[in-house]
């Protein structure tokens, strides 16, 4: 049974704001470099990107083979996409003889894949 909501309205019906937070939040976010961050976000919002970096996270390496099989997708796409992920930071790789071995980079990505992923969960089950 769906829950009746209360729709809330997207804007302020006054325009007023608390000039110390908004100074001292304005000084915190101006001195930080988001552009890193946000690639790595628009990387992950790519779906097949995400199939790969949550496949990537349920073993601690695979080749790009493995990958490819995984997702259901050619060599040569999953190739493209993993050289990009490993270029922003979020795989590493490893050559061994022919094959070439990709993993999450460390845990903090794994931290992010982990949380989007109950994240999502929690909000698909709010709107059921």
């Amino acid at each position: 049974m769906n829950k009746p909501t209360k729709k809330i309205q997207d804007t302020c019906e006054v325009f007023c704001y608390d000039e110390a937070k908004v100074k001292r939040v304005t000084t915190i976010v101006g001195a930080e470099n988001l552009t890193p961050i946000a690639g790595i976000f628009k990387a992950l919002a790519d779906e097949t990107r995400l199939k790969i970096a949550y496949s990537l996270l349920q073993e601690d390496e695979l080749c790009v083979c493995d990958v490819a099989n995984i997702i259901g997708a050619t060599t040569a796409t999953v190739s493209h996409h993993l050289r990009l992920l490993r270029n922003l930071g979020i795989t590493k790789s490893r050559k061994e003889g022919k094959l070439v071995f990709y993993s999450l980079d460390d845990e903090h990505v794994r931290l992010i894949i982990k949380t989007a992923i109950i994240h999502g969960k929690e909000v698909n089950n709010r709107e059921e």
